[in-house]
């Protein structure tokens, strides 16, 4: 097991990494300080794993929650069961929350614990690898509306984060991939040694072999690890994790959530960053071929749909954190391995890449 800390004074927290961890009662029972356990996952997860993790909570009050599963039910009113069992089951703010599931769950079940009496403790038990590289890690929570994804949320840390390597024996092949992209950011953003690794290992990591996924995994969380311990709320720095994630989100809001798994999405955006990337002389034809190659070699999409047009993109693209009255501004590449904060983009290279890039 590997162990890391992502250093945020008083609310520091482990990242716990390695294999057979649903089975370390410890792991469990040394960040739950109290006798009242809720434990919220998804109809997927349930049958899978939801067992392994009551096995050590036995002596506590435990209640559990199981939502439906996918981004469509990411919404407040399915947060609202979440506080029903709380508030039926008479749960105080000593009580703990474990989030066991992917990024909604985990994104879900973290804003539930925020706002319950003000703020409840909770664990992270990641269930894909999205999951375990990102969202798990960092404390941001919440849920989407219909106008805007993640657009209602807090920042919130969890006491630590479980990333038990073995679940992702039973992750399909679509979600792995989804994975993928959020591993590869981490390369494109601030870690271009990663990058080649990746570039050299991308067939291992489809194969699910465990010492390439263990590797990945540990790589990407020392990376988010270290950008949230420097910009926990994102007034600079941590605003490069975004990278892709205007035009991912514009595409998941857009085609309908649940339509693209977030990991797709950003891989799109991602390549469509790229190239807005190239229209301002920034990075290399050779840059931006590999870029798309290594998406196209993890399974992943690399085109828009094209039943969102520039005109859509551009309204919902305007619905995002980063903008600053009313100016979308994204994160952009200037080589492997060095991303941008958030730029002010000329309308015209914007929906050039808008409407050029995979609509050939």
């Amino acid at each position: 097991m590997k162990k890391l800390l992502v250093e945020l004074g008083d609310r520091s927290y482990p990242i716990y990494i390695g294999s057979a961890l649903l089975g370390q009662t410890e792991l469990f029972t040394h960040h739950i300080k109290s006798k009242q356990v809720l434990v919220v996952t998804n109809e997927t997860i349930a049958p899978l794993y939801l067992d392994a993790v009551l096995k050590n909570l036995q002596g506590y009050q435990v209640e559990t929650v199981i939502l439906p599963d996918g981004e469509q039910f990411k919404t407040l009113d399915f947060v609202n069961q979440i506080f029903d069992k709380l508030l039926a089951c008479k749960f105080s703010r000593n009580a703990t929350l474990i989030a066991l599931g992917g990024g909604v769950i985990g994104d879900m079940g973290g804003f539930a614990a925020a706002c319950y009496q003000r703020g409840i403790a909770f664990l992270q038990i990641p269930t894909t690898l999205l999951a375990q590289v990102d969202s798990s890690v960092g404390g941001k929570t919440g849920v989407n509306h219909p106008l805007g994804k993640n657009m209602i949320g807090a920042f919130y840390q969890p006491q630590c984060v479980i990333a038990d390597a073995d679940v992702l024996d039973t992750l399909d092949d679509r979600q792995l991939a989804a994975g993928l992209a959020e591993v590869i950011k981490y390369g494109l953003i601030r870690d271009a040694e990663f990058f080649v690794w990746l570039e050299n290992n991308i067939d291992a990591l489809l194969a699910r072999d465990k010492s390439a996924l263990a590797y990945a995994i540990e790589r990407s969380c020392i990376n988010k690890a270290e950008i949230v311990a420097e910009d926990e709320t994102e007034t600079g720095i941590r605003a490069t994790l975004n990278l892709g994630h205007t035009f991912g989100h514009a595409i998941e809001t857009g085609a309908g959530y649940g339509t693209y798994l977030h990991g797709e999405a950003v891989a799109i955006g991602t390549c469509q960053a790229a190239d807005l990337s190239r229209r301002k002389g920034w990075l290399a034809d050779a840059d931006v071929d590999r870029i798309i190659a290594l998406f196209k070699h993890a399974g992943l999409p690399v085109e828009p749909p094209r039943q969102i047009d520039s005109g859509r993109f551009l309204d919902l693209m305007a619905v995002d954190k980063k903008n600053v009255d009313g100016q979308i501004r994204l994160i952009l590449l200037q080589g492997i391995g060095l991303a941008t904060l958030p730029v002010d983009v000329p309308q015209d290279l914007l929906e050039m890449t808008l409407n050029t890039y995979g609509r050939r």
